[in-house]
């Protein structure tokens, strides 16, 4: 039982907003893609897959990234317990779940097509190399929104069977809110990072946060709005795009507290919702 509950502390599963942060991308470019009029069943298939697909792949990033990260994570208050930090579980151990859970990803993988399947394992190299990123950049936040988000790419392309303008602009505007929201995320720990000499945006822009945030959050929403545009999304998409903008605007960046740890993650969880939000907005807009 404490290996299990070491296992779980692991790989995070008790904090599943890893995972859904890594799902919603998927979810908005399968919704995008798919024709509700003619195929509603195979929709919701295709949507568990991404789900599992999406628990796999971050419980196995979180892996790697506790290994990668030991020494760090030691010297932060907030990480010094993490198992692999702490010596609760071996580098040996972390690996072979690690593999394991790579393994029941690639099953997941195996029930698309095979343009997905080959563009999904061209993203493997980001997936696992993120972790290293803090250590060179201050922009390991940015590659972080590039790894999150390609699955936006992979839902459009498991329906269509290719890659098109539409999901590449969506993408991009994706890479700017995981940007934005991980940025937050980093300020919880910008004192440990600054004195042990890790790098990201929050530390970058600590002295212009809000003003680095705001321009994040609009180049999303001009993207999302730059979608309804040309997908000629309904006007219940709008209704709702329009509140997604009021959460983000309001109740993210006009109620965060930099300095507040517990805002910042308040404020950082909040973007589950927004993700909910966003995959409503792109179902009603389309039905």
């Amino acid at each position: 039982m404490s290996q299990l509950k070491h296992f779980i502390d692991l790989t995070r599963l008790k904090k599943p907003i890893g995972f859904m942060l890594l799902f919603w991308p998927c979810a908005w470019g399968l919704t995008l893609a798919y024709d509700f009029k003619n195929h509603l069943g195979y929709y919701f298939f295709y949507l568990i897959l991404f789900f599992l697909g999406s628990v796999f792949m971050r419980s196995a990033g979180c892996i790697v990234n506790d290994i990668l990260d030991k020494e760090f994570d030691a010297k932060v208050f907030r990480t010094k317990s993490r198992p692999i930090a702490s010596g609760k579980v071996s580098v040996k151990l972390g690996i072979i779940y690690s593999i394991t859970l790579c393994f029941l990803a690639l099953l997941v993988l195996l029930n698309f097509n095979f343009f997905t399947i080959i563009l999904a394992l061209g993203s493997m190299p980001l997936a696992f190399t993120y972790p290293l990123m803090k250590r060179f950049t201050y922009w390991p936040q940015l590659f972080l929104g590039i790894t999150f988000n390609y699955g936006l790419i992979l839902g459009w392309t498991s329906i269509k069977g290719q890659i098109d303008l539409i999901p590449l602009l969506f993408y991009f505007g994706a890479i700017f809110w995981t940007l934005g929201y991980d940025t937050i995320y980093g300020y919880q720990d910008i004192k440990d990072d600054e004195i042990i000499g890790l790098k990201s945006t929050s530390i970058k822009f600590k002295k212009q946060p809000y003003t680095f945030l705001f321009s994040c959050y609009s180049i999303y929403l001009l993207s999302l709005f730059f979608i309804v545009y040309l997908m000629k999304l309904n006007y219940f998409s709008i209704i709702i795009f329009v509140f997604a903008t009021f959460q983000m605007y309001f109740f993210q960046l006009k109620k965060l507290k930099i300095n507040d740890p517990s805002s910042c993650i308040k404020t950082f969880k909040s973007n589950n919702f927004l993700g909910l939000i966003i995959l409503l907005g792109l179902i009603l807009g389309k039905i």
